[in-house]
């Protein structure tokens, strides 16, 4: 695998959305993109709770830093064209023998169904693939996330299987979808 690029320097950009690395400033539009979106987030994602608050997005700012600085978590804001965060994506779970991530991305309400997902998970498996050079990104969403699931069609990962009890989620094992990127599913920039 590849050293990974400065996370002041990292950013990825297409003509609808920009990627970049989170920072301590974002604490305060997280917290108000999560509280937004807590019906359609706290079905799949165990951290989107009713008491969700500002500590819980300053603590994350301070855990994407860290997971950058030691090479284990790559996560992005994701910004519309003028600015205002819209959602995150990122590579966790990174395994350096077998070159391998999974991928994990999350909109607001307000932005979702306009087509940011999929194009934010195709930059961050584009910067894993380039930048850190892994050959497979995983996607894993419980089978009922069908939002999540489409997702990673749209993006071009294909389905593999439902694995099961393939997370712990909630205090128990759960089956889930399994989706692959490898760099020939990737369209050319």
């Amino acid at each position: 695998m590849n050293a990974p690029p400065c996370p002041e320097s990292t950013v990825l950009t297409d003509a609808a959305i920009t990627l970049r690395p989170w920072r301590s400033e974002d604490a305060a539009a997280m917290y108000e993109a999560v509280r937004e979106s807590m019906a359609s987030l706290a079905a799949w994602l165990p951290w989107c709770h009713a008491d969700y608050g500002l500590a819980d997005a300053q603590a994350r700012m301070q855990a994407c830093r860290e997971g950058w600085a030691q090479g284990e978590l790559f996560a992005f804001a994701v910004l519309d064209t003028d600015g205002r965060l819209q959602g995150s994506a990122g590579l966790s779970q990174i395994n350096r023998l077998h070159r391998s991530a999974n991928a994990g991305y999350w909109l607001r309400a307000s932005a979702q169904g306009r087509g940011w997902a999929p194009r934010a998970l195709a930059q961050v498996a584009r910067f894993g693939f380039e930048q850190l050079g892994l050959i497979r990104i995983e996607v894993v969403a419980e089978p009922g996330n069908l939002a999540s699931r489409r997702t990673a069609e749209r993006a071009g990962a294909r389905f593999e299987t439902i694995a099961r009890n393939k997370i712990w989620s909630r205090d128990r094992a759960a089956d889930a979808a399994v989706y692959s990127l490898v760099p020939s599913d990737l369209p050319s920039p």
